[in-house]
């Protein structure tokens, strides 16, 4: 046990060492197989099975044994994986004679688009993914395959259930409740921003537009650039946390046309070497998920290193860590932030409080749909099927999405869900530091010990369970309705 422990360090640092330079725009040396070189002994069937079956079913012993699992498929699904990845590397849209690689989308939509050159990117991607589709599918068809043939899971759910502990069949109805109640407040608010910004109605908008929006870069002028954007983590020290001093957090933040464009970090050992790295865009888009890769940078660096592998580096879910980086993203737009940090008028707070607040709903609706399309598809073992995601993401978002893009949109283990779960749990948690420290709790000295105590567990505990022991209490769907409502319905 002792001996696989140090192994999936090793794995686990060499894997994300290699997602580290490939989204840094650095050319690794390393395939995926060459990352597993010399474990052969453990990335097998047999010993996964066994280590199953010995000893009791412990915590620690679970979520080791997930994690030599996770490696196995990777390991598996590697050379089918590289061969998409290679594609989509040189796969890139025409737009008006520009060339718009897969990686620059996002932020050439937010920042470079109109509504013409949206409407040929929508086209130009089309035909991208029908190329590639046969490539991402083999990928995923190897995955289920291995997942049934050789450790007996009877479908993709299963699997995930087994990992997460997370009953996906009872997620559905309580989140499209929540959809049902938010409808009218969401639809109505997101007709009057897509007629007043882009002036035609949202049931002629694509992805590409909703990407354009929710990028807030109309409200870009309220944004004040004059401040440099690492000036911005000097807001921490308040909290008693020099982010510059933090031995073992490495911060990328320059300009480049080489990396990934968005915001990203990696723990490659918890706490001791973990990586933010941006590509600034500028404006409003750049605090949100600068803010937001901090909370997943300091709860792993501000770890406790007293703790065990099991639990620190081998978690099953992302859920807690989510849930800070949603905790502090929002909190920039908080309106004691915006007055206090930013020095904004409040009527500026006003305007952008409000389309950020439909920003998240929007964004929550679409995750919900991409959730129930993703259990839907691989219930029905109909993966390859992008009907249902296309349906539902347009039935609940108002955007229209194309059916043969939903495999580029798919992340693995419905992490679709977890960000969910992470929101829900993020409005509780911030009510609960409002009603313990005030609603500008973000400027007192008591919330930097509060997260630095929370921060300090690491991932020994699952999010509910986290909630329970720190006396947070139940995650309750009502404090993040009651906040859209709050800021999206006009007195």
């Amino acid at each position: 046990m002792e001996q696989i422990e140090k192994a999936l360090l090793t794995l686990n640092y060499r894997l994300t060492s290699r997602a580290l330079d490939l989204w840094k725009g650095n050319e690794s040396q390393a395939s995926h197989h060459n990352t597993y070189d010399g474990f052969c002994d453990i990335l097998n069937p047999t010993t996964i099975k066994r280590l199953r079956l010995s000893g009791n079913w412990t915590r620690h012993r679970q979520r080791v044994f997930h994690s030599l699992l996770g490696h196995y498929l990777q390991y598996s699904i590697s050379p089918y994986e590289n061969e998409l990845f290679t594609w989509m590397k040189r796969a890139a849209a025409h737009v008006d004679g520009e060339k718009i690689y897969f990686k620059d989308i996002l932020s050439w939509c937010q920042k470079r688009s109109d509504l013409a050159k949206r409407r040929i990117i929508e086209n130009e991607t089309s035909s991208l993914c029908k190329f590639l589709k046969p490539f991402a599918l083999g990928v995923w068809e190897l995955l289920l395959k291995l997942l049934d043939d050789e450790f007996g899971y009877k479908d993709y759910p299963d699997y995930c259930r087994d990992k997460k502990h997370v009953d996906y069949e009872s997620y559905a109805p309580e989140l499209e409740e929540i959809l049902r109640q938010t409808d009218t407040l969401y639809f109505e608010a997101m007709e009057i921003w897509a007629q007043r910004s882009l002036g035609i109605p949202l049931c002629e908008l694509n992805r590409f537009d909703a990407i354009y929006l929710l990028g807030l870069g109309e409200f870009d002028h309220l944004f004040p650039d004059q401040i440099p954007l690492s000036d911005h983590l000097d807001f921490f020290n308040q909290w008693g946390i020099q982010v510059k001093k933090i031995p073992g957090l490495c911060l990328d933040m320059s300009r480049s046309p080489r990396k990934g464009a968005q915001a990203m970090s990696f723990a490659l050992r918890i706490p001791d070497e973990i990586h933010l790295v941006m590509n600034p865009q500028g404006g409003w888009i750049d605090l949100e998920t600068l803010f937001h890769e901090m909370g997943h940078a300091l709860s792993n660096a501000l770890t406790s290193p007293e703790l065990s592998s099991a639990e620190k580096d081998f978690f099953t879910s992302n859920t807690l860590s989510e849930t800070y980086a949603f905790l502090l993203q929002n909190m920039c737009f908080s309106l004691f932030f915006l007055e206090r940090h930013l020095g904004l008028s409040s009527k500026e707070i006003e305007e952008i409080s409000f389309y950020k607040a439909l920003k998240e709903l929007s964004v929550f609706r679409r995750y919900v749909s991409k959730f129930l399309a993703e259990y839907q598809m691989f219930k029905k073992n109909e993966i390859a099927n992008g009907k249902i995601y296309a349906a539902l993401l347009e039935k609940h978002t108002g955007f229209s999405y194309r059916p043969e893009t939903h495999l580029f949109d798919l992340v693995p283990e419905f992490y679709a869900l977890d960000y969910v779960v992470s929101w829900l749990a993020e409005a509780t948690m911030e009510k609960t530091l409002a009603q313990t420290l005030g609603h500008d709790w973000m400027f007192k000295p008591e919330a930097g010990k509060i997260l630095k105590d929370w921060w300090c567990c690491g991932n020994q505990y699952e999010l509910d369970e986290f909630f329970a022991v720190t006396g947070i209490g139940s995650i309750d769907s009502k404090d993040i309705v009651d906040r859209w409502r709050s800021k999206l319905l006009v007195p």
